[in-house]
């Protein structure tokens, strides 16, 4: 039996770490009037700042009709605008106000605070090769995990995925 045959396979030895992570992070959102959708589409802003909600929903993986009440409810509170494109005045353009960057980085410190005291139980050389491979994996296209193939190439690790 080789290595890939004995070890766990990714999804089993992640979903219990992904599942406590988002458990801890939920009651941090929650103190910034935050969903995790709205976090999500946060984030997302703030990395492309004007985007389509067709674009947007695309890059987050959210059905574009659901995405409509976390959007209302994101621009209710003031943290994002919603408006026509200069081109087309049917698609909507979506920019993250100072406001919204406020509650995104202010949310972001508290869930990282969280996950510098779980990354301390790694050695700094785990640390980047973890940081690293989860920064490669998560830029992945959903189609090549899909696909059951091997990946193309290589994404570019998400900014900080590197750092130590």
């Amino acid at each position: 039996m080789d290595d890939h045959e004995r070890r766990r396979d990714l999804a089993a030895m992640l979903q219990p770490v992904v599942r406590a992570l988002i458990a801890a992070e939920l009651p941090v959102l929650a103190r910034h009037g935050l969903t995790m959708w709205g976090y999500i589409v946060l984030a997302a802003l703030d990395d492309a700042p004007q985007s389509t909600q067709s674009a947007l929903a695309e890059k987050i993986g959210a059905d574009k009709t659901r995405l409509i009440g976390t959007l209302d409810a994101l621009q209710e509170a003031g943290l994002i605008t919603r408006g026509p494109g200069p081109s087309d005045r049917r698609a909507r353009i979506l920019s993250i106000t100072p406001a919204g960057r406020r509650a995104r980085d202010g949310a972001q410190r508290e869930i990282q605070r969280n996950e510098e005291r779980l990354l301390a139980s790694l050695t700094a050389d785990e640390r980047r090769a973890f940081l690293r491979a989860a920064g490669l994996l998560s830029c992945l296209p959903a189609a090549e995990i899909l696909a059951g193939r091997p990946a193309n190439g290589r994404g570019s690790p998400p900014p900080g995925a590197e750092a130590v």
